[in-house]
């Protein structure tokens, strides 16, 4: 039998190899002879603060004895939240992951704790510690997985958008699960989590979900921004929970959605009718300086999607219109410039347009394509990588149609990589069969750093097949 170690036997021993009193290791700690005492002779429990003091004096790392902490003062003992809570943000700040996962199963069967963990994992999100506060969302969602609670669909927004990241197929999954808690949050929540889960749709390119969730958030936001504005309502209450945007914005956003939607499917007649609609916002009756900010957005999107609508649908005499406009408009739409030369290169290829001189205005634009933004919002997060990833392709069929082989082959590669790191196998295979179609074109540097890439990429799959077994 075995028989687990305890923190104050450690620290016995310690004292004495060292010859250390327990004053003078009180000094050395910055603990007084009493409380040293007290631990040695097990007559007081430990809090987390006075074992880092303890580990620090005896010259050990920080957290080294955190799983004997576990064992010998919360799985020993009734949970104690006041030392629990503690020692769980203690964790988080030292990223120790597997310690605050024992101390979630150690005390889940215990549903009286649940409010406390939820509040701890809002409070660990909220300071950036995401990490940390998904096992805390994903304990309470096990524990409540059979309750029709709020408390469960919060967790499973906040894990869905915790887990959101570079790989599409695992978007997909984790898009996927949370969708069916979406009517359970607040009403108001909901709003946000339909914008989210469209955007991840819409770097999927599932345009069948995203059109049915711009809808569902468009009825939801309609009533909502109804009862607001309802003189003398008594139905409509003030929701706790904050909007990231003005009510106003998601009936908006819903049409824009759907006019990307009907762009993705060829239906540009209906594309042209969905951004007419939210181009005209005389029927909004906020006036403060966010709700302006956003209807200038709105009425400059709306032009812009206008002309490229026009553009891409075969129009071709509009684009030193679609030009200028881009040029007059650069502050209002300088976060948006990937997509519009997206929308540029799209039209090239298919209406075999020459736009060398356009490309100098993008070489900014371009040398970015590589790097990954940094927001929390999703359509920065999830669109914009798929926008340039397509983009590099567009730019890459370009060049090496136009007999521009070294730009295009970078351009490509660099493509790949990011279709790679997106597990998009699409894209990929599109750039594999590009790169056949220019085969005799490529030096045989280019060649040897195409086949190291399909190598490494096979390399990556052959090993996340094997991990994924032993998972099994």
């Amino acid at each position: 039998m075995n028989i687990t170690p305890t923190i104050r036997a450690e620290l016995e021993q310690f004292l004495q190899q060292e010859g250390l009193t327990l004053s003078q290791f009180g000094q050395i700690a910055g603990m007084n002879r009493g409380m040293v005492s007290a631990i040695v002779s097990g007559n007081k429990s430990m809090s987390v603060k006075q074992l880092d003091l303890i580990t620090e004096a005896m010259g050990l790392p920080e957290g080294y004895y955190y799983d004997l902490f576990i064992e010998n003062f919360i799985i020993d003992h009734p949970p104690n939240m006041r030392r629990i809570e503690p020692f769980l943000f203690r964790c988080a700040e030292l990223d120790k992951l597997d310690a605050i996962r024992r101390v979630v199963g150690a005390i889940m069967d215990n549903l009286l704790y649940i409010p406390k963990l939820f509040e701890i994992a809002e409070e660990l999100l909220a300071q950036g510690r995401s990490a940390a506060a998904l096992i805390l969302y994903e304990g309470v969602a096990e524990a409540e997985k059979y309750q029709h609670s709020e408390r469960l669909a919060v967790c499973q927004y906040r894990i869905f958008k915790i887990q959101i990241g570079d790989d599409q197929s695992k978007n997909l999954s984790a898009a996927t699960i949370f969708e069916v808690f979406v009517e359970r949050l607040d009403e108001i929540e909901q709003l946000d989590a339909l914008k989210d889960l469209a955007n991840v749709y819409r770097s999927l390119r599932k345009w069948d979900k995203v059109d049915e969730m711009a809808k569902k958030m468009r009825a939801k936001a309609e009533i909502q921004y109804t009862l607001k504005h309802q003189q003398n309502s008594r139905l409509y209450e003030e929701s706790p929970k904050e909007l990231s945007r003005p009510m106003f914005v998601y009936i908006t956003y819903a049409d824009l959605l759907c006019a990307n939607v009907c762009e993705e499917l060829g239906d540009y007649e209906g594309a042209l009718h969905y951004t007419n609609a939210y181009s005209n916002l005389d029927w909004v009756r906020e006036t403060d300086e966010d709700a302006l900010h956003w209807m200038k957005l709105y009425l400059h999107w709306s032009k812009a999607n206008i002309l490229a609508n026009k553009l891409l649908s075969g129009e071709v005499s509009v684009l030193h219109e679609y030009l200028n406009y881009i040029d007059v408009s650069s502050d209002a739409i300088q976060e948006d410039r990937v997509t519009l030369l997206l929308n540029i290169m799209t039209a090239a290829n298919r209406y075999k347009l020459d736009v060398n001189d356009i490309l100098k205005r993008f070489e900014a634009e371009i040398a970015s394509l590589s790097q990954r933004p940094s927001s929390d919002d999703m359509y920065t997060q999830q669109v914009l990588p798929d926008y340039s990833a397509l983009c590099g392709y567009e730019l890459a069929y370009y060049y090496l149609n136009q007999g521009m082989y070294n730009d295009g082959f970078n351009h490509l590669f660099c493509s790949m990589v990011k279709a790679h790191i997106l597990n998009n196998e699409t894209y990929f295979i599109n750039c594999m069969g590009l790169f056949v179609r220019f085969k005799a074109h490529a030096v045989p540097e280019t060649k040897t750093e195409f086949y190291n890439l399909i190598e490494k990429v096979w390399l990556n799959n052959v090993e996340k097949s094997s991990n994924a077994d032993r998972c099994e």
